[in-house]
């Protein structure tokens, strides 16, 4: 990577809008919340909670009458140290799943999946949005999946991997590097025929950073608007904010959270990624009322 300048910074408020099947997004006019549904035994801090599918789809009818506009449904946790399991097993845990409330909610639904297997079969189930940790890297046939179902791609930022990521990670500049990340997915996507208005970028909070890292990266995502893209940020119930909060829990980081939801609103995010979707909904419209100067 070249480590160059992110570029300047960008008006977010009249750039971007998303349109996809059973999604439609306008960034001009507020911010939006994604959902988090986790269908794992292991996840940081929900881990066998929505195992079940009916829990699973109770949880995403829930989330859809608290006010989330995106279900973000995975089968594989991303942990700091998970290891990785095969794709017929993701694929049976999600797509159950995917098939039993495309229908029945008004909202898209994204896989969160760096496996193309699983994307390919998570999209012909119903899911409308491919969330891939990985950037597009992992799998290099990732991108040519969600182009030939004419899906976005949410392109995040990871440094290594869910197995390594967290060991003592160190960046020259950090926000450059990031940036340059991001840019290469772009590329990877565009070459694969995904358009331009079908990319979303996230710099990846707590994936392959320090608690210093993941701060700067909230205090400086404007910087990241010079990509021109709209910006996920996912800093719900993270380790940053237990070591910040005096060694919190997952469960007791609600108040951590929504002050990073805020933060991240104010700085130009676009879309927040989100466990306790009822409460975010409401730090969300506050923090994107004030940002914009005008009442929701």
């Amino acid at each position: 990577m070249t480590n160059k300048a992110c570029l300047p910074l960008f008006d977010t408020f009249e750039m971007m809008k998303l349109v996809c099947k059973n999604c439609k997004f306008d960034f001009s006019k507020r911010a939006y919340v994604m959902g988090i549904l986790n269908i794992t035994p292991d996840s940081f801090s929900d881990g066998g909670l929505f195992f079940n599918k009916n829990a699973a789809v109770a949880h995403a009818l829930r989330m859809q009458d608290e006010g989330a506009d995106i279900i973000d449904i995975g089968g594989e946790s991303t942990r700091p140290g998970a290891g990785k399991i095969m794709a017929r097993e993701e694929i049976r845990r999600v797509v159950p799943v995917i098939e039993a409330i495309a229908h029945r909610i008004k909202i898209p639904v994204s896989v969160d999946t760096y496996k193309s297997e699983v994307a390919n079969a998570a999209l012909s189930a119903g899911a409308s949005i491919v969330n891939d940790i990985s950037g597009l890297r992992f799998d290099k046939k990732m991108a040519e999946t969600a182009a030939r179902h004419k899906a976005p791609v949410i392109i995040m930022h990871i440094k290594g991997t869910p197995e390594n990521m967290q060991k003592a990670p160190v960046y020259g500049a950090l926000i450059p590097e990031i940036a340059d990340y991001l840019r290469g997915g772009i590329e990877i996507a565009r070459d694969a025929g995904i358009d331009d208005d079908m990319i979303i970028i996230d710099p990846g909070i707590g994936f392959g950073k320090t608690v210093e890292h993941n701060l700067e990266i909230i205090r400086r995502l404007n910087e990241f608007t010079g990509l021109e893209k709209p910006i996920l940020l996912g800093p719900s119930r993270k380790a940053f904010i237990g070591k910040i909060s005096g060694g919190l829990p997952a469960t007791e980081r609600l108040e951590g959270t929504a002050a990073a939801v805020a933060v991240g609103i104010f700085n130009g995010a676009n879309i927040v990624r989100v466990h306790d979707v009822k409460e975010m909904v409401r730090v969300v419209k506050v923090a994107d009322s004030i940002r914009r100067g005008i009442g929701i």
